[in-house]
């Protein structure tokens, strides 16, 4: 069925895939104008829509970065407010997006602020930062940054993809001119040669662009509503709940634990109501075993700490899984010290 509603819609294809074009060569020859800042501006973005592992990446360069004062400004998906916005203890999901809270709650010597307007709120972070990290603004092109950090997929790199409403690609794959550092995200541990040659053949990097592969890093289960720490144990019943992009790479790693999963899964970003997390209560107070846990991940957690949601699981073994991503060995020296040499000269 999702085959031929693709079919359906190439010639929207056509049409979108003709005006991103117009557009980004209106900005290439200056028609349309980039607002450059004379500062570090970091941009981490990807091509495809959701679940390149954005927020793992941005958390990896304040951790690079530490010896600098960051802010962290994003457009804040999904909240209901709308402008410039400054995280303080007072933000939820709802004010700022799940993102950005997670950044926040983090991250506590990080300004983290939102705002549609990047030139708008870049304006109003420069004189007190060094650095700031753009976080989802690649296509975002009326900000010119100093260095691009593209992100790709390893199992949707390796297959075709078409460009949306029928794909997921917000653009084509010429964009991958405009970056400087290319990072593969969500690859196997060990890669063949091969496959790597095959990967970066469909790029086409030039000489002065870095690329490197990473892998997601689990961390230990985290008490939601406490300071619990758990390990995962095998025969242990997981009541899973997701509202991410691609929640695969998650279950496979749950798979190889040897616990057992009943999913509760919702598209990304997904608000979660009274309804369906009393759904989700209901089946794990209703199942027999008593070694089980209520199970999400770190960037769900943000919208379930939230008023009535709190209260509704308050008193349950809820849990999140924390992950990193992990840039392999070989490659990661000189992706970090590209990313280094780039701040200091700039600042």
């Amino acid at each position: 069925m999702l085959k031929y509603l693709r079919l359906l819609l190439l010639p929207v294809n056509l049409v979108y895939a003709l005006a991103i074009f117009v557009r980004n060569q209106l900005y290439d020859w200056g028609v349309l104008k980039s607002k450059r800042f004379n500062m570090p501006i970091i941009c981490i973005g990807n091509l495809a829509v959701g679940g390149s592992g954005k927020t793992p990446t941005t958390e990896y360069l304040v951790t690079l970065l530490h010896n600098y004062k960051i802010a962290i400004l994003s457009r804040g998906y999904g909240r209901t407010t709308k402008g410039f916005i400054l995280a303080d203890e007072t933000a939820s999901a709802q004010t700022i997006g799940d993102e950005p809270l997670q950044y926040y709650r983090k991250f506590k010597n990080v300004t983290v602020a939102v705002c549609e307007d990047r030139v708008a709120g870049i304006q109003k972070l420069k004189s007190t930062h060094e650095v700031i990290l753009l976080d989802d603004a690649f296509q975002h092109r009326r900000v010119s940054a100093g260095f691009n950090i593209l992100l790709f997929e390893f199992d949707k790199l390796r297959s075709f993809q078409m460009l949306l409403p029928a794909g997921n690609l917000r653009e084509t794959f010429s964009g991958v001119k405009r970056a400087q550092s290319v990072l593969i995200t969500k690859s196997p541990k060990q890669i063949e040669q091969q496959q790597k040659e095959h990967l970066l053949g469909k790029l086409k990097l030039k000489s002065h662009q870095n690329f490197a592969f990473s892998h997601i890093g689990y961390q230990t289960l985290r008490s939601l509503y406490g300071d619990h720490q758990l390990m995962l144990q095998k025969n242990l019943e997981v009541f899973l709940l997701t509202g991410i992009a691609n929640p695969r790479p998650l279950s496979h790693y749950l798979a190889s634990q040897q616990v057992k999963v009943r999913h509760f899964e919702y598209p990304d970003h997904h608000r979660f109501t009274e309804q369906e997390i009393k759904q989700l209560i209901q089946a794990f107070e209703e199942h027999p075993l008593a070694n089980k846990i209520i199970l999400t991940t770190e960037k769900d957690a943000q919208r379930l700490l939230d008023g009535k949601l709190r209260d509704l699981l308050l008193n349950l073994p809820v849990y999140y899984l924390p992950i990193n991503i992990e840039i392999n060995v070989a490659e990661r020296a000189k992706f970090d010290q590209k990313i280094l040499d780039y701040v200091a000269s700039a600042k």
